[in-house]
């Protein structure tokens, strides 16, 4: 294997409060000792504040945080040779940053975040929603995230060796790529 290849791109996906983030620490602890934590929530309001302390003091200290809301590709890129693993919470978050942002190409950072995976020398786990299994919604820009979420989980899933859904905090194994 090219050692500038990725060990193993693993997506986890599922709905809210499945145990995605739990699963996903528990996952990425196991490549090594180097750990990175890409977290791409911004507190906005007090109680998403809680909850990003909450996700931190549950880490602790064997985590390095690295909060980047919108430039993933270049942000993972920049830790080649110096992490054993990263761990990217959450690609729908990331999402709705970029479309609240007006980025004007959404599809274009979704590539090239796929396109930068294969490229890293160290594994990465990926967080995602299911948020395509509800109701249609019922505004432009919500039927926009959707979709862009369900385009982006599919690419996201296809460049991954392994696609694990959580349900009720169980992992099912939808994709298991011994490559």
């Amino acid at each position: 294997m090219d050692r500038h290849a990725v060990k193993k791109i693993i997506l986890i996906t599922g709905g809210a409060r499945s145990g995605k983030s739990r699963y996903a620490e528990a996952r990425a602890a196991a490549f090594g000792p180097r750990l990175i934590y890409l977290a791409t929530a911004e507190a906005g309001d007090g109680e998403m504040a809680q909850r990003i302390a909450a996700h931190r003091e549950r880490r602790g200290a064997l985590w390095t945080t690295v909060e980047e809301p919108a430039r993933l590709a270049e942000t993972l890129h920049r830790w080649r040779g110096r992490a054993d693993c990263a761990l990217v919470d959450c690609l729908t978050l990331w999402l709705s940053n970029l479309l609240l942002r007006g980025e004007p190409s959404v599809e274009n950072q979704i590539e090239g975040l796929a396109q930068a995976l294969p490229r890293l020398d160290f594994s990465v786990v990926l967080v995602t929603n299911e948020v395509g299994a509800g109701i249609v919604p019922d505004n432009p820009l919500a039927r926009r995230f959707r979709d862009l979420a369900g385009w982006a989980n599919q690419r996201l899933a296809a460049a991954a060796q392994e696609v694990v859904l959580m349900v009720a905090g169980l992992p099912v194994i939808v994709k298991k790529d011994e490559r």
